[in-house]
């Protein structure tokens, strides 16, 4: 199953986001999404999940959760948006991956991109960066990768440009 993996749009979409991820089964959104044409462009592309994050309205809000819990691919999935980053979680996160051990979690809002296996709870950590053109971040980022029998395989990263 290959994954398209972006966050931080604030907003912001265009046709190299889109075709990037033209060949994913799924596209995954780790919050501060923005703006409905960003949704609506990439679930045109292929199916979407997506979470909130502290950007998102309420409309935006009533339509995606804070939380989601995936199993894709052999892999227990757990994306929330303010998700801290290893050694320094956000509040709550550190008891939520000591309590569900999924075997990645994925989060956003720093723009700061990140892969890391995790010893403290086991999993890989993944944080795509930014893609939108809002933040202190210089390179726009997102990822893909492929879910195959419980791993995660061909990590890329897409850089995008300077914002």
């Amino acid at each position: 199953m290959q994954i398209g993996l972006i966050s931080d749009t604030h907003g912001h979409i265009d046709d190299r986001i889109l075709h990037h991820f033209s060949e994913c089964d799924e596209i995954w959104h780790a919050g501060d999404i923005g703006d409905f044409k960003v949704t609506d462009a990439l679930a045109q592309v292929a199916p979407l999940v997506a979470v909130y994050g502290n950007i998102d309205d309420h409309l935006m809000r009533r339509d995606f959760p804070e939380n989601q819990w995936l199993d894709r691919g052999g892999c227990r999935v757990w994306m929330t948006h303010i998700g801290g980053r290893p050694g320094r979680y956000a509040s709550g996160i550190r008891a939520g991956l000591q309590a569900h051990r999924p075997d990645i979690f994925i989060c956003g809002h720093s723009h700061l991109l990140m892969v890391k296996k995790d010893p403290s709870w086991g999993g890989l950590y993944i944080n795509p960066g930014a893609a939108g053109r809002q933040g202190f971040h210089r390179v726009r980022t997102m990822m893909r990768f492929e879910l195959n029998d419980g791993s995660v395989l061909n990590p890329e990263v897409i850089e995008l440009g300077t914002r």
